[in-house]
C-alpha cells in the first residue's frame, strides 16, 4: 500500500491522525521511530532551520523539495507537506505538486494568501481571490501522478474576515476537489465545533496545534470528538529543540565544558543507534570484496 493510501485510510478512521512537525531527515526518522504514522514538513520549520529566518514566504521550492527527498531517503513515514502558496500562480503550482511528489510528498498542502505569505499566526495577512485559489487546487490535482496523493487546501479567511468567510472558502475549496480542508486559527472552541460540523463532517479537517498561537491547545482526542482528523504540531520540535540547546550553550560557556549536561543528551552509542550505525556497517558488508577472494587473485 502507497504511504497516501495508507493516509488516506487512517483519516478515515474515528481515531485523530497526529503528525508532528519535522524539517530535516533525523527529525523525520524521530518521529517515525516514535511510532507515529505521519510527519508534517512545516513550512515555518525549514525557514527557521534551513535559512535561520522567519516564515515570510523566504525558502524556495528547491529547498523545500531537497528537505523531503532527504526525509523520504531515510524514511517511510507519510509526509504532509506545507508548500505555502505553491511558489507562484497555478502553473508553479503544477510544477510545484509534481516536483514534491516525485520527492517523497504523500500530501501536499496550498494555502490562500497572496505572497509573499506570513506563518498563519501573524497579523497582516491577505488573501488571493476564491476563483484564484480553487484555479491552483485545480492544478495541483491535476499535476499529481498519484490519485492518492492529498491535496490539502488551508485558508487564513478567519483572522481577516472572520469564520463565515472562512467556511465559505472551505466549501469551494471542497467543491473545487481538495482532499483536506484545513482552516487556519480557529479561535475558541465554539469555532472548532462549527468547523467540525459544517466541514469535517465532509471531508478530513485539520487542526494545527500552535504553541502560543490563536487556537486553544486541544488534545487530539478532543479534536476528533469535534470533527477533526488530522492533528498538526508543526513547530513544537523545533522549539523543544532550540529551547535545549540555548540551555547547553549557555551552561557550556559557563563552565567550559559539557560535563554537567551528560544526564540530559544522548551519548555516543545512543546517537549511532538511532541513525542506524549497525544497520549501515551490515549493509556494506554485502559489497565489501572478500578479503581471501581478493589475496587470490593478487
Amino acid at each position: 500500500m502507497s504511504s497516501a493510501k495508507e493516509l488516506r485510510e487512517r483519516l478515515a478512521g474515528k481515531e485523530a491522525v497526529i503528525a508532528p512537525g519535522v524539517y530535516d531527515a533525523l527529525t523525520a526518522l524521530m518521529v517515525e521511530q516514535a511510532g507515529f504514522h505521519c510527519a508534517y514538513v512545516s513550512g515555518a520549520s525549514v525557514s527557521f532551520t534551513r535559512i535561520g529566518r522567519p516564515d515570510l514566504g523566504l525558502t524556495t521550492l528547491t529547498e523545500v523539495a531537497d528537505t523531503v527527498a532527504n526525509m523520504r531517503e531515510r524514511t517511510d513515514i507519510p509526509l504532509l507537506v506545507d508548500a505555502d502558496t505553491g511558489f507562484g500562480n497555478a502553473l508553479n503550482v503544477r510544477r510545484s505538486v509534481k516536483l514534491l511528489e516525485r520527492m517523497g510528498a504523500t500530501g501536499i498542502q496550498l494555502e490562500d494568501q497572496t505572497a509573499p505569505k506570513r506563518c498563519g499566526h501573524l497579523e497582516g495577512k491577505s488573501m488571493v481571490s476564491i476563483a484564484e485559489m480553487t484555479g491552483k487546487l485545480k492544478a495541483a490535482l491535476d499535476a499529481r501522478a498519484d490519485d492518492d496523493t492529498l491535496i490539502v487546501a488551508r485558508t487564513d479567511a478567519i483572522a481577516i474576515d472572520g469564520l463565515d468567510t472562512a467556511i465559505e472558502r472551505s466549501q469551494a475549496y471542497i467543491d473545487a476537489g481538495a482532499d483536506v480542508i484545513f482552516v487556519e486559527s480557529p479561535r475558541d472552541r465554539e469555532e472548532m465545533a462549527r468547523l467540525g460540523s459544517e466541514i469535517g463532517s465532509q471531508v478530513p479537517l485539520l487542526a494545527n496545534m500552535v504553541e502560543g498561537g490563536k487556537t486553544p491547545l486541544t488534545p487530539a482526542d478532543e479534536l476528533a470528538e469535534l470533527g477533526f482528523s488530522l492533528v498538526i504540531y508543526p513547530g513544537a520540535m523545533v522549539r523543544v529543540i532550540t529551547f535545549a540547546a540555548a540551555k547547553y550553550l549557555q551552561e557550556l560557556k559557563a563552565e567550559g565544558s559539557t560535563l554537567g549536561l551528560l544526564d540530559r543528551m544522548n551519548q555516543f552509542d545512543q546517537i549511532m543507534d538511532l541513525v542506524g550505525l549497525q544497520e549501515s556497517i551490515a549493509e556494506g558488508q554485502r559489497y565489501a570484496p572478500d578479503i581471501q577472494d581478493a589475496r587470490d587473485k593478487s
